[in-house]
């Protein structure tokens, strides 16, 4: 959950600045497949996309093609990225703005290329997270609203073994 905030934080600031992120290109480009609407839906928001350093393009009738992804978010899943940013556009409709949109699209980049439930990180990854998370805006929970930390006192802690 804090390095999902972490990354929501960076990519939120990097679209506020206009500032794509460094982008790193596949070696061998991901396919997703994606009904026919969908990709066409999908060129409707490219600059949205180039925004975070996401290049999409159509791969037949019925695929997307990732070229090149952001590289903040390292590796993740590819397809699952883009199956669910195409039920999302499809969901947006014409009321939503840009800037919520552009909100919604760092949400969901930062939830697949984030740290997953069960990884084991190094001592090292682990300091390098929490200095960053000290740093963070909104630092207390990820962008879906869980926390990224508890606070126990002295107090809480006997309680928890029965101490008190």
């Amino acid at each position: 959950a804090a390095h999902e905030r972490i990354v929501y934080e960076a990519l939120k600031t990097a679209a506020a600045a206009k500032e794509i992120p460094a982008a790193q290109g596949l070696l061998i480009p991901e396919v997703g497949d994606l009904p026919p609407e969908d990709v066409a839906r999908r060129d409707d928001h490219k600059e949205m996309f180039a925004t975070f350093g996401l290049s999409l393009e159509p791969f037949g009738p019925g695929a997307v093609a990732v070229r090149e992804s952001p590289a903040i978010l390292g590796t993740f899943d590819v397809a699952a990225l883009i199956r669910q940013l195409a039920d999302e556009i499809a969901e947006w409709g014409s009321a939503d703005g840009l800037a919520s949109r552009l909100d919604h699209v760092a949400s969901t980049m930062a939830c697949h290329g984030s740290v997953r439930s069960g990884r084991v990180l190094s001592q090292a990854e682990m300091n390098a997270l929490l200095r960053q998370i000290e740093t963070t805006p909104s630092a207390a929970q990820c962008n879906h609203g869980r926390p990224t930390f508890v606070s126990l006192t002295q107090r809480d802690l006997e309680r928890l073994f029965e101490r008190r």
